[in-house]
């Protein structure tokens, strides 16, 4: 029996590969073994996407488009983050109209860098998540907790805060329309434990487990049992070949929300690859 919800492999290159290195990302990427893959991928059961920075867009959607020719896989292009406004006098952001003008039409939203160098707070992941779906964008919004939170007992909390924080509350069209985004897919969560980024830590799948269940039953009690039950949650800590089956196999965890790994053609491959075979 194959899976309800499909599983998605998303990169975030984060201040990495410019339009050389995009180039060759997907030009590598068409030499590996991607057996299985575009099955997965052609039938709905496999999604791939890679937040790239503002200026590869051009170049990795491009390279994308050419890729999806050749191994006819789909890999779309998304921006690292999106404004709540349309337009004014916001230097350096980026606006969905903007980005949709030039085709990027997935985003991402709340990630703990954002929150922890760049003063994000879960208003302004309100505003910015709320925005970018109303405009017609694939939202992956980002939760976690960090070293000390966990450590401290306070991972439920801190989560419970987050997604309150992050989805409409008191309105009950906006919540109507966050419901509706999730059933669609247009609207995922991302469970990030930030002690486990960068930092060649990972959650067991126990852990990832009990946080990923967490997230489903508080989207069941905000915006309803159809949203939480068709709900993509992806895993992002520190996701490698190694560990990627294991975290998939857990029955919340629908995919992964991958850092380095999505640097290197071959372990993206490698990502791919295992996402098809937990999507049959």
């Amino acid at each position: 029996m194959s899976r309800a919800r499909p599983i998605v492999i998303a990169g975030n290159w984060k201040m990495n590969h410019g339009p050389k290195a995009a180039r060759a990302f997907f030009e590598a990427l068409a030499g590996e073994d991607i057996l299985g893959v575009a099955e997965a991928a052609g039938n709905g059961r496999l999604r791939a996407i890679l937040y790239v920075p503002a200026v590869s867009f051009a170049a990795a959607s491009e390279a994308a488009a050419a890729f999806s020719k050749r191994a006819e896989i789909a890999v779309a292009i998304g921006s690292q983050n999106v404004h709540w406004k349309d337009s004014g006098a916001f230097t350096a952001e980026l606006s969905a109209p903007l980005l949709m003008e030039i085709g990027i039409t997935h985003t991402l939203v709340g990630h703990s860098e954002r929150r922890q160098f760049f003063g994000e707070t879960d208003a302004s992941v309100r505003d910015r998540t709320a925005f970018a779906l109303d405009q017609g964008m694939d939202v992956t919004l980002c939760v976690g907790e960090t070293r000390a939170e966990r450590e401290s007992g306070r991972t439920e909390a801190v989560l419970l805060a987050q997604l309150a924080g992050a989805l409409p509350q008191s309105d009950p069209n906006a919540r109507e329309r966050a419901a509706k985004a999730l059933i669609e897919g247009r609207l995922r969560i991302a469970y990030e434990p930030v002690w486990a980024i960068g930092t060649g830590l990972t959650a067991t799948p126990a852990q990832a487990q009990e946080a990923h269940a967490l997230i489903r039953r508080d989207l069941a009690a905000r915006l309803g049992a159809q949203a939480a039950q068709n709900a993509v949650i992806l895993y992002g800590g520190s996701v490698t070949p190694a560990n990627v089956a294991e975290l998939l196999a857990c029955p919340d965890v629908d995919g992964g929300l991958v850092g380095g790994a999505s640097l290197k053609a071959p372990d993206y491959a490698a990502l791919l690859r295992a996402g098809a075979l937990a999507a049959r």
